[in-house]
């Protein structure tokens, strides 16, 4: 890991950008520590770190306000990592399909997100490896947000995460249900009730099939960008909980 630089947010916040090989990502931290502190990755959809970033800076600011470090990483094929074709073709069926009013087919959402999924999960865990060898950073680690599909494959092969905040917002291929009923760690899964891109029964559907003891449904109406601060804060809640 390389940190390539660094600034103080107003609220004391350390964020340090860095690049691991050739992925890039960002590191915050809390302003002030006694101990090493906690570690939420912070995933989002592949439309690009800068494009993403006042909201990250706003997740991780908030989360650093509760004692917990945050960090998160460019996804594959995004921002200004190289062009991968495939994913983009996979994107352009997609939205050709939206477009017309047409279902979005299984081939699609397995084009759209297997291959994601593949290539993300090893590059969070190498991230994770990095960011553990670092004095500040002690775990215990949690996972929130992003596409779900890469959540719940990093919880069922990541033993390093011990809780996940899931947003039910992202396509999910039907493999992933197999991959959900391997889930044993505590969840917090967040659905917007009228997400107007989101299939709500798939939603309803994929919470009852994970396998966790602990796992919890939070719906609110609005659409997929509608998510009332209230829901932050209870996500936040629930990493307090496990996390500290």
């Amino acid at each position: 890991m390389h940190f390539t630089s660094e600034q103080r947010l107003d609220e004391g916040v350390l964020e340090r950008e860095f690049t691991l090989g050739e992925i890039p990502g960002i590191l915050w931290t809390p302003a002030s520590a006694s101990a090493p502190a906690p570690l939420i990755l912070l995933g989002h959809p592949p439309l690009g770190l800068r494009k993403m970033y006042p909201r990250l800076v706003a997740r991780a600011r908030h989360s650093a306000a509760e004692g917990f470090a945050t960090a998160t990483i460019e996804l594959p094929g995004s921002g200004d990592r190289p062009r991968w074709p495939a994913a983009e073709q996979a994107r352009a069926d997609l939205r050709r399909a939206m477009e017309a009013g047409e279902p979005v087919s299984d081939e699609i959402v397995d084009a759209l997100i297997l291959p994601l999924v593949d290539k993300a999960v090893p590059e969070w865990q190498a991230a994770l490896d990095a960011l553990l060898s670092l004095p500040e950073i002690g775990g215990p680690v949690g996972y929130s947000g992003g596409v779900i599909s890469i959540g719940i494959r990093l919880a069922v092969v990541e033993p390093r995460i011990v809780a996940a905040g899931f947003f039910a917002g992202s396509f999910v291929p039907r493999a992933m249900f197999e991959e959900a009923r391997q889930v044993t760690i505590p969840l917090h899964v967040l659905l917007q009730w009228d997400d107007e891109g989101n299939d709500r029964q798939a939603a309803l559907d994929l919470f009852d099939a994970f396998g966790s003891k602990e796992k919890s449904l939070h719906a609110n109406v609005g659409g997929h960008t509608g998510v009332p601060q209230f829901a932050g804060d209870a996500a936040a809640q629930f990493f307090t909980r496990h996390l500290k």
